[in-house]
């Protein structure tokens, strides 16, 4: 009986080393996960925030031309917007990305309705973006210009009267059937 025991203690011990060796090596996982998407983000926001300032170096450019030629008013909205982008790059360019990230949370906290308000518009823009180019190749399909894609793979159609799907196949056109030149057996008949 004690024979048995000590297998039970020694299956129960190996299966506990594998499953701890196991959560270590999901925890390594996240780890090296998280840290890559932080360096990720940290260099994008980097990148952004040097096109930002790029941007309002720009617009402050337009505010002084606007301002040399005597038109006060929107050389003033130009200041205002490259102070706004200015503004905006720092913090992209000197922020991290657990700082960047808890804005972000903080943000949601605060203003739930302006996040669902962006994920409608968001939505709708990439609807409208899949409707035009599915219309786009749709015109192309019907015009007789080749696909734009690298495999290959039948149209269906369907044939009138019914349900069933039939491939059509772009590539190779159908040709009508050439009836075969009468043979002298053919004559005889």
């Amino acid at each position: 009986m004690s024979t048995q025991n000590s297998e039970s203690f020694n299956e129960s011990s190996t299966t506990d080393q594998a499953k701890e060796k196991a959560q270590q090596a999901a925890g390594q996982a996240k780890q090296k996960a998280g840290s890559q998407l932080r360096s990720q983000v940290d260099q994008r926001s980097t990148d952004a925030g040097h096109r930002v300032d790029g941007f309002a170096s720009d617009v402050r450019t337009v505010g002084e031309s606007l301002r040399e030629q005597g038109k006060d008013q929107p050389a003033k909205l130009a200041e205002q917007a490259a102070d706004g982008a200015e503004r905006v790059g720092s913090y992209l360019k000197e922020s991290d990305a657990d700082r960047i990230l808890g804005d972000v949370e903080d943000f949601g906290r605060r203003q739930p309705w302006a996040v669902i308000a962006g994920g409608v518009v968001l939505g709708l823009v990439a609807a409208r973006f899949l409707k035009a180019s599915a219309s786009d190749r749709y015109q192309r399909r019907t015009s007789g210009q080749p696909p734009e894609r690298t495999s290959y793979r039948p149209a269906e159609t369907s044939v009138p009267g019914t349900t069933r799907q039939l491939p059509l196949d772009p590539v190779v056109p159908a040709t009508p059937a050439v009836p075969a030149a009468p043979t002298a057996a053919d004559a005889s008949r």
